[in-house]
């Protein structure tokens, strides 16, 4: 009988770190407080992954998640809350290897009561092999583990499982020591498509660290070969305050934003430039022609953000302008706090898109349009517009509407979207009642 071994972390499952599941399940099982305490040890849990230390970590993150915690209410939260998210990083091609297989064994380091029923319903395996969870007399869990060293007893549990004969493949990462045991070895990444432009290995230090993900398709362009050519004009989605950071991210260079009503507070903490507009038609175009001259340029034409699956309507002005436009689809996906606000402080939102578990931005570079659905084969700035918009939104799976940025003002907040300049403190007070988690 042909037989499988896969790390679940890492292998099925995308992400190699457990923590945004212990999160899930110490906000599901216990409430707030103990979210709160796992993310203000969250620093500490990396610096001991770093230092060679992940055992320590790990033995930490299931100690604040679990100790007190009633083991049905673990096996609750494992039933109704964690397989959505487990399902939302299945590694497709490694699960097509994994489920070729008759017998088929998963091991994790996650405690087995967290990912058992998940791997054995939804993935179809036979065996799970996970840290066991201490539980006492009384039902609760201790918060502690059965085996200190994870790696050896991994090991030798599979290699009770496999007496007779070695397990016919092994997929993991080089690390998993469970692998010498295999009679053959498959590491990730697993690509269908080994054209496909990824930047998984762009994500910059800090989103690392705060959790987060970046995901890229397409090709973007070139940068210009030289300061006197002119630049490229990415039309973009506007989805969070972070489009154009996370842009600028990608690319691995700096590429200035128009911003149309964008507070001085959040213009300062910027990390790449900004040019803000004036909303005077003519001399907004010449700010934007003055910047596509010296090279590339982020425009968002929807002019603010929108959370639900549907796009304002774009601004005809970018059209006018240029000739090299290159639509680009940002969206991104939380589980908890929403990302934007109406009525609060802008300035806030990238923090509240990083108290998210595991939030994940995915960046989409379409083909740069042809002359012949620019201006200068005689087609109007409105259809241009209102062409990009069509291929940005069947890109997403997302609705035109002919909404502007002032309905959705005048819907949300009670005004047309100006920003007033009140002090940081003010706008700080609103954001408790308007930044509201969207609990799934």
């Amino acid at each position: 009988m042909d037989s499988v071994v896969s790390e679940l972390e890492g292998t099925l499952l995308k992400d190699r770190d457990p923590v945004s599941y212990f999160m899930l399940v110490a906000f599901e099982a216990s409430g707030l407080l103990r979210f709160a305490l796992l993310l203000i040890l969250w620093p500490v849990i990396w610096l001991l992954e770093v230092l060679g230390k992940g055992e320590y970590g790990l033995n930490l993150m299931v100690f604040v998640a679990t100790a007190g915690v009633s083991e049905s209410e673990i096996e609750s939260v494992a039933r109704a809350v964690l397989p959505k998210f487990y399902m939302d990083d299945i590694d497709m091609e490694a699960w097509k290897v994994f489920s070729s297989y008759d017998k088929r064994v998963v091991v994790t380091k996650m405690p087995r009561l967290m990912t058992e029923r998940f791997v054995k319903e939804h993935l179809r395996a036979d065996e799970v092999i996970g840290s066991e969870l201490v539980i006492s007399r009384f039902g609760f869990a201790t918060g502690f583990v059965k085996s200190n060293n994870i790696d050896s007893y991994i090991s030798s549990r599979v290699a009770k499982l496999f007496i007779d004969e070695k397990p016919g493949l092994g997929l993991g990462t080089p690390a998993s020591p469970f692998l010498s045991l295999c009679k053959e070895q498959i590491h990730p990444p697993f690509m269908a498509n080994q054209n496909q432009y990824d930047h998984h290995q762009v994500v910059p230090p800090p989103t690392l660290v705060l959790g987060g993900k970046v995901i890229v398709k397409g090709k973007p362009p070139p940068p210009p070969a030289s300061s006197g050519n002119s630049g490229v004009l990415f039309v973009c989605t506007h989805r969070t305050l972070m489009d154009p950071v996370v842009l600028s991210t990608v690319l691995r260079r700096q590429i200035p934003a128009v911003t149309y009503s964008l507070s001085r507070l959040s213009e300062i903490l910027s990390p790449i430039p900004t040019v803000r507009l004036t909303r005077i038609r003519n001399v907004d175009a010449e700010k934007i022609k003055t910047e596509l001259a010296n090279g590339d340029l982020v425009v968002c034409p929807e002019g603010t953000t929108c959370r639900e699956p549907f796009l304002l309507r774009f601004s005809a002005l970018f059209a006018e302008l240029t000739d090299q436009i290159v639509p680009v689809a940002m969206n991104y996906r939380v589980g908890f706090f929403h990302a934007t606000t109406a009525r609060g402080c802008k300035a806030l939102d990238p923090i509240f898109f990083f108290m998210n578990p595991r939030p994940v931005y995915e960046v989409t570079f379409l083909n740069q349009l042809p002359i012949e659905a620019t201006c200068s084969s005689g087609k109007s700035p409105h259809d241009v517009a209102n062409y990009v918009q069509r291929i940005l939104a069947a890109t997403l799976g997302f609705e035109c509407t002919n909404f502007t940025r002032r309905d959705k003002y005048r819907v949300l907040a009670g005004n047309d979207g100006t920003v007033s300049y009140t002090s940081f403190v003010d706008q700080i007070k609103k954001v408790v009642s308007t930044s509201k988690p969207s609990f799934l």
